[in-house]
């Protein structure tokens, strides 16, 4: 019933809207931005024009996410925490060619700074970003058709790599005599040109940089490393097509047609069109309205149906009026984050509570199914209740049980001063983490995969017990099912297993979760960031190497002020951590019960695991967060 009145009145309302007013075409994707600044120039690059303008330049002129700086005559772009210089621009195939500026031609010892990789500009994990390492290659067909044929990569990676004995093998190049120094403090630094298999890896190496270059030779067979940092020098290629057009008011999709080599984009404009186009688009939208009702129920319909197929579900439904009342009108705002706004509520029993308002940006209401749908059918001391849920229209709130000591990363990333949880405190937070994501796991009929543990998602009651939260990204799946095939990586960078970049090393599965709460245990005992690239000591950047290295050297872990009895706690729970973020699934615990058995267990028990492939990377992401 609801979707007999809902998609009449869509596809009339989409109807009138489309013949009145607009119409989608395919267009030649031409710079007609009513934006007529002249050109700047700085150095070798010439014709700075519109998106791309430099910092000095007048507001109204470019697009401030293509801003520039011109330094000692070297036209410059800062790209996350790195530096590069701008070696071209090409306005035909909307390509930029840039270089770390810690790359010197003839100085084969020199070394890019920053590592940047393929997924640091997914659209999936970097959200819009300006900038992209493929440019999507299609034919134009018919109008608002193309046939998308490939998405072509612009650079090519190259891997640097550390490894404690010498490789033999014809995919690792030495980097020696070029960083002769380097090699001889770490062990023999390596590269690997091209995307990393697992049958690749070698034992006791580790990835310490992976940077990339756009050299047109072809030829990567006999290589050296001279020839590669020749390579490096000339830099790599990111493409800005997609992002030109972000600005206009409708979105767009833009491609390089492999007929004739130019861009298109699709996107809307408005216009008077021939009689014959206009015809043609009326039997499109035909077509259209009625593939619409055979095949496609709104956001609020399949929402609706959710929930009246899942009836018995514990949680009670409120309307808007009543979420209104709670939070008094949304007075009391505790944070916000990508998936919307979090307020301090009352119940009419007088207890306190959470209310995440939902924004509008998932159109598809999935991540409201998603909490709905897992944490909805669970009660566990470890994870989060909900309480109830709203369904108005668009108007969609989820109302949880209130943490008055807020989320773990406030209390063990203080920045206000000395961290407040004692050792004890912090053990016992890890432990109940861990049950809770084993309940998760194994306490259900349904097998829930969470796939973005981290310590912003781990809320804290009165009695500092820990609840898992925020289930937006999590999967349901059958208990016996050893594998998951996911179409794109989810979760937040730094405590994403690395399965979800490199399939090839194995399966998805439950092994992700037990990864993610590894880099959660090892900031949790070390009260840090894994990644800290102001640390006092080169070594300490990326804790879990450091921490590796002193227990291989036999060394404990003195921490100030804590007795032998938190020493060896802390060493227990780095220990396990380590098991847990081993790079191939297979050699992670079996599951979070095990882990749990060994954080409960005696350190005498525990095993030295293996080295760990680690890959640092840097965390170009703004955090779906919303603090509660």
């Amino acid at each position: 019933m609801a979707a007999g009145r809902v998609l009449p009145f869509a596809t009339s309302l989409l109807f009138v809207f489309l013949v009145v007013s607009f119409f989608s075409v395919v267009c030649s994707a031409k710079d007609d931005h009513p934006n007529k600044c002249a050109p700047s120039s700085c150095g070798i690059i010439p014709n700075i024009s519109y998106p791309f303008r430099l910092n000095n330049d007048p507001d109204n002129c470019g697009d401030q996410r293509y801003n520039l700086s011109c330094e000692n005559n070297r036209t410059v772009l800062y790209l996350y925490s790195g530096k590069y210089y701008v070696q071209a621009i090409n306005y035909d195939n909307y390509t930029i060619r840039i270089v770390d500026v810690n790359l010197h031609e003839g100085d084969c010892s020199s070394l890019p700074h920053q590592s940047l990789a393929e997924y640091n500009f997914d659209n999936q994990i970097a959200g819009d970003h300006p900038y992209r390492f493929c440019q999507i290659v299609g034919k134009t067909i018919w109008m608002n058709y193309f046939d998308q044929t490939d998405c072509l990569e612009l650079s090519k990676p190259i891997i640097f790599m550390t490894c404690e004995t010498q490789v033999n093998s014809p995919l690792y190049v030495d980097t020696s005599p070029c960083t002769s120094l380097m090699s001889s403090l770490s062990g023999h630094v390596f590269v690997k040109i091209g995307h990393l298999n697992a049958s690749d890896m070698r034992d006791l190496c580790r990835i310490d940089l992976t940077v990339a270059t756009s050299w047109p030779g072809a030829n990567d067979t006999n290589i050296s490393y001279v020839d590669i940092h020749k390579e490096l020098v000339y830099g790599f290629e990111l493409s800005w097509l997609q992002g030109k057009f972000r600005d206009h008011s409708w979105r767009s999709t833009c491609y390089i047609d492999s007929d004739t080599g130019k861009a298109a984009c699709i996107f809307n404009i408005g216009g008077v069109l021939p009689a014959r186009t206009v015809l043609g688009i009326l039997c499109l939208i035909v077509l259209l309205i009625y593939k619409w009702k055979r095949r496609h129920l709104s956001m609020y319909v399949l929402i609706e149906e959710f929930l009246q197929s899942h009836n018995n579900l514990m949680p009670i439904r409120y309307s808007y009026s009543d979420i209104k009342k709670m939070t008094r009108g949304f007075k009391d705002k505790l944070g916000e984050g990508g998936y919307g706004s979090v307020y301090k509520g009352k119940l009419r029993s007088g207890r306190f509570v959470g209310i995440k308002m939902l924004g509008k940006s998932k159109a598809t209401g999935q991540d409201f199914i998603n909490e709905v749908g897992t944490i909805g059918r669970i009660h566990h001391v470890n994870v989060v209740q909900l309480i109830g849920y709203c369904v108005e229209g668009s108007k969609r709130a989820l109302v949880y049980e209130f943490m008055s000591n807020g989320s773990l990363d406030r209390h063990i990333f203080s920045k206000e001063g000395p961290v407040s949880l004692s050792f004890k405190r912090a053990f016992e937070i890890s432990l109940g983490v861990a049950r809770g994501i084993g309940y998760l796991h194994q306490g259900c009929d349904m097998q829930i995969l969470h796939f973005d543990i981290k310590p912003h998602n781990i809320l804290l009651d009165d009695n500092y017990v820990p609840k898992i939260s925020d289930f937006g990204l999590a999967r349901l799946c059958p208990l016996d099912d050893s594998s998951l095939k996911l179409t794109a990586a989810r979760g937040t960078i730094g405590y994403i297993a690395p399965e979800l970049f490199y399939p090839n090393i194995g399966g998805v599965s439950n092994k992700a979760d037990i990864y993610s709460f590894g880099m959660l245990l090892m900031e949790i005992a070390g009260r840090r960031k894994n990644l800290n690239t102001v640390a006092a000591h080169e070594s300490q950047i990326y804790f879990p190497s450091w921490v590796y290295d002193q227990f291989s050297e036999g060394n404990d872990i003195e921490i100030e002020d804590a007795t032998d009895e938190e020493n060896m706690m802390t060493k227990k729970m780095l220990i396990v951590a380590l098991w847990c973020i081993q790079f191939k699934p297979s050699d992670r615990p079996a599951s979070m019960n095990k882990v749990v058995e060994m954080l409960e267990g005696e350190i005498g028990c525990l095993e030295m695991p293996p080295k760990p492939f680690l890959y640092p990377q840097e965390k170009p992401v703004v955090d779906d967060e919303d603090d509660s």
